[in-house]
């Protein structure tokens, strides 16, 4: 099967009008330039008809932009970090922009070659959740194009960033449950080196801290964020202790989802009395188990992030380099 690519040049042929009149008219140009509103009906007919649009890449070398923003984030499965390219695409097609996703699965060296894509593609700015904590890896980019982190920071950078607050959500989240009883409380998290590890590891500490309790050894596990480190880490502890902890807060929704995976296996009926996550997902309210989240505002984060890689291709100063986001806490209808 072959294709054929249309042109300006056939709408223009079958409208009967030169290719200049077709090109003002599609590109919204028409009254500047007083063509006839019957020539603009008639070309914009045949252009619906054709399911023709101007071509980007013409419009691009014209006006300098391309109106598209990259976007770099670990994983789609990650239900976060789906919610907040929903987001910005949702953002992205209001303001006429288009967005252009690469994901970096948590290796430094995909990251990189997605972002060398994108720039490649002349996006005019570009978002990202860095998997990597060494600055280098990311400075470099910014002299080629506005760049912003989102989800994660790295301090000292430089790079503007757009982040939860993270550490006082997991304190609140945490704070009833210890209030309650709970005498032993672990954790599962990510990469020890990530700001959201960092911020979420610090809320719960703090949470311990302020309950009187002291963290005794075992109880704070750290591997990545992935679905398979949730379920590792849930089977190496049990294989330790001969049993679930009493009550597990596990730093990041993928986490869980390997954690439940490992209980379902080995059966619910001696579950962690309490479990409490970072992130939500509507599917939890649907579980035999409560579970507590930490739900991060997808919304707010892109609306911000996007901000700021406007502000910066238009020159403008940023009013704050790293800005923080505040969460919603989900307690669970089945209580727990």
């Amino acid at each position: 099967m072959t294709f054929q690519r249309l042109t300006i040049d056939d709408v223009a042929r079958i409208a009967g009008v030169s290719r200049t009149t077709a090109s003002m008219v599609l590109n919204g140009h028409a009254e500047r330039y007083r063509i006839a509103q019957a020539t603009v009906a008639r070309v914009e007919q045949v252009a619906r008809e054709l399911n023709f649009s101007p071509s980007h890449s013409a419009r691009s070398l014209r006006n300098r932009r391309s109106q598209a923003i990259g976007l770099v984030i670990p994983d789609l499965t990650n239900a976060s970090h789906a919610a907040l390219a929903q987001a910005l695409e949702n953002l992205c097609r209001a303001r006429d922009l288009q967005l252009l996703m690469v994901t970096s699965d948590e290796d430094p060296e995909r990251e990189s070659a997605g972002m060398t894509q994108l720039v490649a593609r002349q996006v005019d700015g570009m978002l990202v959740v860095p998997c990597s904590s060494d600055a280098r890896h990311y400075q470099k980019w910014t002299r080629r194009l506005p760049l912003v982190f989102v989800d994660r920071r790295l301090d000292d950078s430089g790079i503007p960033s757009v982040v939860t607050d993270a550490t006082d959500s997991v304190v609140q989240l945490l704070a009833p449950k210890l209030a309650a009883g709970i005498s032993e409380l672990v954790y599962f998290g990510g990469q020890a080196a990530l700001s959201p590890s960092r911020d979420r590891l610090a809320g719960y500490r703090q949470a311990l801290a302020s309950a009187g309790l002291a963290e005794q050894p075992g109880w704070v596990c750290e591997r990545d964020f992935l679905r398979e480190s949730g379920y590792a880490m849930m089977q190496a502890w049990h294989a330790a202790n001969g049993r679930y902890p009493q009550a597990l807060f596990t730093a990041s929704i993928t986490l869980l989802e390997g954690v439940l995976a490992y209980l379902r296996q080995h059966g619910l009926q001696d579950a962690p009395r309490s479990m409490m996550t970072f992130d939500h997902h509507a599917l939890l309210d649907c579980l035999p188990l409560a579970i507590d989240a930490v739900q991060q505002d997808s919304e707010s984060l892109a609306a911000a992030s996007l901000a700021k890689v406007l502000a910066l291709l238009e020159g403008q100063p940023l009013p704050a380099t790293d800005t923080r986001i505040a969460a919603t806490l989900l307690r669970s209808p089945h209580g727990g």
